[in-house]
């Protein structure tokens, strides 16, 4: 059995984010293909008491403690340092003795790393190894090139954001020069990366898809609220969510109450901004904030809400709320990377108008909705079960591998 070495910034459980969820589910299937050895970086006091989960799984494993150092200040500091300041606030040179004691006298066939901030580390002790694979839950550069071109920032803001994105382009240069592989979530991320760094053939698209076992809406019918109501869940901290929230307020939450007076927002979601909480005094919303289980909200939602500006990546919510057949009202950029087709398996709506009234054309048509939560949970347990996705992820690793390339 091939050995591999997994390297994850944060210990991916309990599973409270959705970054975790496509990180620990294919940590998982590797595992059961390979040899694996598991280094993450430790930020969290509850993470020792998840070890033993990793253990079971995994050939050794080390969670390392891990504190991010405070931002430096711009113009003593970081200006002049060659590094992005977001990758550098993940650097420790604690970490680093440590996982260079954890690799010590070991020989991997391959080594996995999830983003770009791990970078560094990976450089510093494998920059020749044959197999080298990164996996992207984004990719930053897309990532804060959307979040320049949609937030309402200072002028200060917006050249602070330029300098990181000068150094965020040349580091994935150099990254690309240096790995075999580099898989990311959406065919956009592709040709992104495609376009500016002229390498299609190293990079693979991996969608994230579902823990269908436990989104399952066998063991968890609708159950539909008597008015009609929507869903938006998701971390109620992260940019993207909430600039999809000052949007949707701003702009077509009042359409819709005009179109449908008894429509409820049911807003779900940890770690609410003082800006995402004071939604909850708007008329027709519920505010119900972090929850111990999401499920009882697709449950009852008659629809979910994906109205996303800022994207990279894939929506883990979509394809969870399909699993649980809660259709789903998004912006073309909220369901990329998912091969959905509109009126097929969601709704797609990119102005503020269009998406209240495909929301109002939803809640007046249940045939519709019928229709669509079918055939997107089917689309859903054809294509996105973390075992077909860690499948394809595992194919492709077997063709790197030496032991693997034709004769």
């Amino acid at each position: 059995m091939n050995r591999l070495l997994v390297i994850l910034p944060y210990v991916p459980f309990p599973i409270r984010r959705g970054t975790f969820q496509r990180v620990f589910h294919l940590t998982e299937q590797l595992a059961g293909a390979f040899q694996l050895d598991l280094f993450c970086l430790s930020s969290e006091a509850e993470d020792a008491e998840h070890h033993d989960r990793f253990a079971a799984m995994c050939h050794r494993v080390e969670f390392s403690h891990f504190a991010h150092p405070p931002w430096p200040s711009f113009w003593t500091d970081r200006v002049w340092h060659p590094q992005p300041t977001t990758i550098r606030h993940w650097h420790s040179d604690d970490v680093e003795n440590a996982l260079g004691e954890f690799i010590a006298g070991q020989d991997y066939d391959a080594v996995f790393w999830v983003d770009i901030v791990l970078w560094p580390y990976v450089k510093k002790f494998f920059a020749d190894h044959p197999c080298l694979v990164m996996d992207r839950s984004r990719v930053d550069w897309l990532f804060q090139q959307e979040e320049l071109a949609t937030l309402d920032d200072t002028a200060w803001g917006r050249f602070m954001r330029r300098e990181n994105l000068f150094k965020i382009a040349r580091a994935e240069r150099e990254v690309i020069e240096s790995i075999q592989l580099e898989v990311v979530c959406g065919l956009e991320d592709k040709e992104f990366l495609d376009a500016r760094l002229g390498q299609p053939g190293k990079t693979f698209v991996l969608p994230n898809g579902a823990n269908t076992d436990f989104f399952n809406a066998d063991n968890w019918p609708p159950q539909p609220t008597e008015f009609p109501s929507a869903l938006f869940c998701g971390a109620l901290d992260y940019t993207p969510n909430t600039d999809a929230m000052r949007w949707y307020f701003e702009a077509v939450h009042h359409r819709i109450l005009e179109l449908q007076p008894d429509y409820q927002l049911i807003l779900v979601g940890k770690n609410p901004t003082d800006e995402v909480k004071s939604y909850a005094k708007e008329p027709g919303v519920i505010f119900e904030g972090e929850v111990p289980d999401v499920r009882p909200f697709y449950q009852k939602a008659w629809m979910q809400i994906v109205p996303l500006r800022i994207g990279g990546g894939t929506r883990l919510k979509i394809v969870e709320g399909l699993s649980m057949e809660n259709p789903v009202v998004s912006t073309t950029l909220g369901a990329q990377g998912l091969e959905l087709a509109h009126r097929q398996e969601l709704l797609l709506a990119d102005t503020a108008e269009d998406f209240a009234q495909a929301c109002h054309q939803l809640m007046n048509d249940q045939a519709l909705r019928q229709q669509l939560a079918q055939a997107g949970r089917a689309k859903v347990l054809g294509a996105y079960t973390w075992t077909a996705l860690g499948g394809r992820l595992i194919d492709q690793l077997n063709r790197l591998l030496p032991s693997h390339e034709p004769a």
